[in-house]
């Protein structure tokens, strides 16, 4: 047995005995990396930084694997639907990629959730491409059955257009926004940006974290 201390406890001097085995091994998870995207052919799996109804910007904090708070937002606007990105992607604005769930109820931020993705809604951001890919919750019954954007009310399209064209006027960025695409699109921006992680993350982590070869 490993002695490891004495402590003070009520007045009681305490020892305290430790086998080698009872002493756990630890596993860092990360969001962005440790997630895998792919449920099935047609769901994936991504991580939601904000939830619907927030003016407060939470972003990644890409080395920590937290989040922070980013910004409350200047315009008096709130996010029309759960904020996120799908984990192991790198997109052309070299983050992972964005994405907007709609369903039913806001969420804690760093959940995961299950969706199918139905369009792409393009953007331009200060000069740099930061496409939203638009998805819906697949264990949400009041739209897990939508499979294009289309099926969505004109009006909450409109909405989440118009979001995005003003939450950053009151800071003097530019944005703009154009009509979205369909799912096809959709899917072929989510794995391409699959295939960037892969090409430009993954053999950096493999440096950094070398696996043990007696593991």
């Amino acid at each position: 047995r490993l002695h490891l201390s004495q402590l003070l406890l009520t007045g009681t001097i305490v020892e305290i005995l430790m086998e080698p085995s009872f002493i756990p091994r630890v596993t860092v998870n990360h969001p962005w990396h440790s997630v895998d995207p792919f449920v099935s052919d047609d769901l994936y799996q991504v991580i939601i930084e904000i939830p619907r109804g927030s003016k407060v910007k939470y972003e990644l904090d890409k080395k920590s694997g937290l989040l922070k708070v980013d910004r409350i937002l200047y315009s008096s606007v709130v996010y029309p639907a759960n904020y996120g990105f799908f984990p192991r992607t790198y997109a052309e604005d070299n983050d992972p990629l964005d994405c907007l769930v709609f369903m039913s109820e806001p969420v804690v931020p760093l959940s995961i959730l299950t969706v199918r993705v139905i369009g792409v809604m393009p953007m331009i951001d200060q000069g740099e491409p930061d496409h939203k890919i638009i998805c819906v919750c697949a264990n949400d019954p009041d739209f897990a059955n939508i499979t294009h954007f289309n099926q969505l009310a004109t009006h909450v399209i409109n909405a989440m257009m118009r979001f995005f064209m003003d939450y950053k006027a009151l800071e003097h960025k530019a944005v703009s926004v154009d009509s979205p695409s369909g799912p096809e699109e959709a899917l072929r921006i989510v794995q391409e940006s699959i295939r960037s992680y892969q090409t430009v993350i993954e053999p950096k982590i493999t440096e950094a974290f070398p696996r043990n070869s007696k593991e």
